[in-house]
């Protein structure tokens, strides 16, 4: 549950408000399919023990696509020829609401849900003694499960626009829904819209931004509102004073969605749609938002300082890390002791506090890739293709940063040093936040790094992020993050590329294969077998899945890498095959990635089969063929789409520093920027620099393209 919508746990009785662009489609007909979705959410709530009251528009829309049908077959020819249709509102409206509430009460009724109807004008709600009388009577009906409908009755309300002013009490559904929620002392307002919720500006402008959570001192002088609703009296701006009333009077508002099928229960879930209006926002919002804003911000503007700097200045970045790292290796330790000590004490998982320790020379290790990667040749603004366009207009496609970086990681301390010296490698900013587990380990390694930083480039180029609650709102910051890369459990990258606009690049599983086939050597097939395993089963790159050729039963050599795998102290499982041949437990699942000291193991035809069990099973990281037969190797190597593929070789090799990459980012299984261990040039994109002598376009009429391809170096 996003903590900003945790009130939604104590919510008992709610108010649904829908649009008129929600009801009706835009050829001003009734949108049967989507008020059927919205009766079936609210009759499933209804069942849960909610109290609903639905406030609705439609009928002004609906009857004037009714009257405007009764008019054109009414008309004589001359009339059609000259046919403008200037209809009565109110007469739309007297002969649309029957329709909407036929339309409910037909759609409620195949659901066994009970609805009653209300017709209210703004003169009824100056009267006391009514309030009195419509609270009881919504009171009763409630406590019978039946569903209340209200609408303002436009056919014979006294209302007239501008519907804003200081004589009336409601002024369009809109208002009347934040007025009933007060009225009703309702726990929650939901208005539904036809669009997400409430953006900066216009939807239909691409620089506008999904608010997720209204802060009026933040948000009123910032927001550029579209057009009103193409039928009903409201629009955007309308639902916003709807919203902000109810919500300073102490009633929780969202405004989201009313196309699609499951909004209102997804907002009962806890969970982060469509924008949220709470009186308390200010509080526990805006400071949090703009703090990770900045931090974003300020990383680019340190990253930009980097990129200025000199090949060799950026390089000695690098050495004076790793010098560093080493110098106060003895502290590491010690902060990284008591990290595991606590995760001990706590119970988690061996396999996460196998990955969660430095081990004895983990710091050497991790300074010695550092500087493999200060003496690569300097990635940034590398000249990658020369062209000549036409005579003395070059064109020059050139690498260049990303910007700003955003990686969230579990457990590995490890993984910070890494991804910290290829940002800088790489020119970008960059933003870490890792588990909680290992929270003294990278706060002593961040401060190591970040002190290493000279002033002029400012340590805040890599920020550390130290509360789970702030990654939602750097999940928003589309505008000034560029990508997020996940390393963690299937759990963690599934959340977050569900919960972003922002590019991510990862690999949401490792289901890693090691296919035996027939001509295997029987030591290389043990030795590879046995070290993708157990070499270290909590990496994502560790085998899961063991496939044999099914004629390795008949010179015991199945057998053998069993008894292997379990003289190691692995628990293998089988396959429907596997399992009745060897007596071992069947799997739930080929799809499981262990972490541990256990894996699965299946029979296949051949080698085909085996490319169609990985393409059905795996996860598109890293598999492996052992066998002789340089045919079914190639076979093998073509035919499965994975980031890596390996002949003869454990899948363990699948590793930015043993790639000669001097570190990694992670693993993606994505196919689109990056595949494999991300190291420097993952982290990269490109430019376009064009050189000229005042060449224009003008039509083309005076320019002769050659497209010449050119040395990438001019001769000196």
């Amino acid at each position: 549950m996003d903590p900003s919508r945790a009130f939604v746990t104590n919510v008992k009785r709610l108010i649904v408000k829908v649009g008129t662009a929600v009801v009706t489609r835009s050829d001003g007909r009734l949108a049967v399919g989507r008020l059927g979705a919205l009766c079936e959410q609210l009759k499933e709530l209804n069942s849960q023990g909610y109290e609903i009251v639905l406030v609705t528009s439609g009928a002004v829309g609906i009857g004037l696509q009714r009257l405007r049908y009764r008019k054109l077959v009414n008309s004589s020819l001359a009339e059609l020829q000259n046919a403008q249709f200037e209809l009565d509102g109110k007469a739309c409206a007297a002969v649309g609401q029957s329709s909407l509430m036929a339309l409910y009460d037909t759609l409620f009724s195949q659901l066994d849900v009970t609805s009653s109807q209300y017709l209210v004008t703004d003169t009824e709600f100056r009267d006391t003694s009514f309030r009195k009388q419509l609270s009881e009577t919504v009171k009763s009906l409630l406590s019978l499960k039946v569903i209340p409908i209200f609408n303002e009755n436009d056919a014979v309300s006294t209302r007239r626009a501008p519907y804003e002013d200081s004589s009336g009490i409601f002024w369009d559904n809109d208002s009347l829904a934040g007025l009933l929620a007060m009225e009703l002392k309702a726990d929650l307002l939901v208005m539904l819209s036809d669009v997400e919720g409430l953006y900066s500006g216009p939807p239909s402008d691409p620089n506008s931004k999904l608010i997720h959570t209204y802060i009026k001192e933040k948000h009123q002088c910032e927001i550029t509102f579209g057009d009103k609703s193409r039928l009903g009296r409201g629009g955007m701006t309308a639902k916003v004073n709807a919203a902000v009333c109810a919500a300073y009077a102490g009633i929780p508002s969202v405004i989201t969605s009313g196309y699609a099928t499951d909004s209102i229960i997804k907002v009962l879930q806890g969970k982060c749609v469509g924008t949220l209006f709470h009186r308390d926002a200010h509080l526990w919002t805006l400071v949090k938002e703009l703090g990770v804003r900045e931090m974003a911000v300020t990383a680019r503007k340190c990253s930009r300082q980097l990129q200025a700097m000199n090949s060799e200045d950026r390089r000695k970045i690098l050495l004076d890390i790793a010098d560093a790292l080493e110098a106060n290796e003895s502290l590491i330790k010690i902060e990284n002791e008591a990290d595991v000590t606590a995760s001990q004490n706590d119970g988690y998982e061996k396999s996460l506090i196998s990955r969660l320790s430095l081990k004895p020379g983990k710091i050497s290790s991790l300074a010695k890739s550092i500087r493999v990667l200060a003496d690569m040749e300097d990635p940034i603004a590398q000249v990658l293709k020369r062209t000549e366009l036409a005579d003395g207009l070059i064109l020059e496609k050139t690498s260049s940063p990303l910007g700003v970086l955003l990686v969230i990681f579990e457990s590995r301390p490890d993984a910070l040093v890494q991804i910290a010296s290829l940002a800088i490698r790489s020119g970008n900013g960059l933003l870490l936040k890792g588990g909680k587990e290992a929270k003294r380990s990278n706060a002593i390694l961040h401060k190591v790094i970040t002190s290493a930083i000279p002033e002029n480039i400012g340590e805040k180029l890599i920020g550390l992020v130290t509360s789970r609650e702030d990654i939602p709102d750097l999940l928003k910051l589309d505008d000034v993050i560029d990508l997020v890369i996940p390393r963690g459990s299937n759990k963690l990258i599934t959340q977050i590329k569900n919960s972003t606009k922002i590019p991510v690049l990862g690999h949401a599983d490792g289901i890693c294969h090691v296919y035996v086939d027939k001509s295997a050597k029987v030591d290389m097939a043990k030795q590879i077998v046995r070290d993708a395993k157990i070499d270290y089963p909590a990496a994502c790159n560790a085998m899961e899945t063991l496939l044999l050729h099914k004629d390795l039963s008949s010179n015991g050599l199945l057998n053998e890498l069993v008894s292997d795998l379990q003289h190691e102290g692995v628990t293998v499982y089988g396959g429907l095959r596997a399992s009745s041949l060897l007596n071992i437990p069947e799997t739930h699942s080929f799809h499981h990635e262990y972490s541990s000291m256990a894996c699965t193991i299946e029979i296949v035809d051949d080698v085909q089969a085996a490319i169609n069990h990985i393409h059905q099973h795996g996860s598109s990281h890293t598999d492996c063929i052992i066998t002789e037969n340089h045919e079914v190797a190639e076979t093998f190597l073509h035919g499965v789409d994975s980031a890596a593929v390996f002949h003869n070789a454990s899948t363990r090799f699948c590793d930015g520093a043993r790639f000669g990459l001097g570190a990694e980012v992670g693993i993606s299984t994505s196919r689109i920027h990056a595949r494999g261990p991300v190291g420097v040039e993952g982290l990269l994109t490109n430019r376009w620099i064009l050189r000229g002598s005042g060449q224009v376009v003008n039509g083309d009429k005076g320019v002769i393209y050659t497209h010449k391809d050119l040395p990438l170096q001019t001769p000196l």
